[in-house]
């Protein structure tokens, strides 16, 4: 089955770097499941409210900038094994894509399912 992104999700996208929506678009399309936009773009006060919620080990997230998305199973899961076949089709399309993409799912101090990021080391 191919799937693609609802219109909330495309709204969502909305300020996001160039290079990570198209990865999304790609993504999601290939996905062997489907998923959604949770958020995009997000302003430093919101960023604010996630780190004084323990949700966010950061003022500097890379939301802020558009260079991170966070995604989600649809329908949500917050199954950790969830969120490996996103990972997959990400992956999968920032490669074809050549875009350098990092995965929260990776860090070792904060793991984070959803969170997508263009690397800071290409996309500043």
């Amino acid at each position: 089955m191919t799937y693609k992104l609802g219109t909330r999700s495309t709204q969502r996208l909305s300020g996001v770097h160039p290079d990570l929506t198209a990865v999304v678009i790609k993504a999601i399309s290939i996905s062997t499941v489907d998923f959604t936009v949770l958020e995009g773009l997000r302003s430093p006060v919101r960023q604010k409210e996630l780190f004084n919620a323990g949700l966010s080990t950061t003022l500097n997230s890379r939301h802020i900038t558009g260079h991170a998305v966070d995604l989600a199973p649809w329908p949500i899961s917050w199954e950790w094994e969830d969120f490996h076949p996103i990972d997959e089709a990400m992956k999968a399309a920032a490669e074809e894509l050549k875009v350098d993409l990092e995965w929260g799912g990776d860090w070792k101090s904060f793991p984070d399912g959803p969170h997508f990021q263009l690397s800071r080391k290409k996309y500043k």
